[in-house]
C-alpha cells in the first residue's frame, strides 16, 4: 500500500492546527497549566528524536567504511604497479 504524500500530510496537519486554533479561540478561560509550563519538551523535538534515532549509528558506520576505503587507496598508491 502506498504511503501518503507529504503534501497530503501537510494539508491534514494544517486542518488539524486550524481546528485546534478555532477551539482555543472559543475558550475564554486561562490556558491549562501543562501548556504554560516552560520546562516541557516540545512535541516537535520529541518527534525528531524518535523519528531519526537511527541516524547517528548510520553516520558512524558510513564514516568507518569511508575511512577504510581511503586507507586502502593510500596503501594501493604506494604499492602500485611499477612502470617500465
Amino acid at each position: 500500500m502506498a504511503k501518503k504524500s507529504r503534501r497530503a500530510k501537510a494539508k491534514h496537519r494544517a486542518r488539524v492546527a486550524k481546528a485546534a486554533e478555532e477551539g482555543r479561540s472559543q475558550q475564554p478561560g486561562p490556558l491549562p497549566a501543562e501548556v504554560q509550563s516552560p520546562t516541557r519538551v516540545s512535541p516537535k523535538a520529541q518527534d525528531f528524536t524518535s523519528r531519526y534515532q537511527y541516524v547517528m549509528p548510520e553516520i558512524k558506520r558510513i564514516g568507518i567504511i569511508a575511512g577504510a576505503i581511503i586507507l586502502v587507496l593510500i596503501i594501493l598508491s604506494f604499492v602500485g604497479i611499477p612502470s617500465g
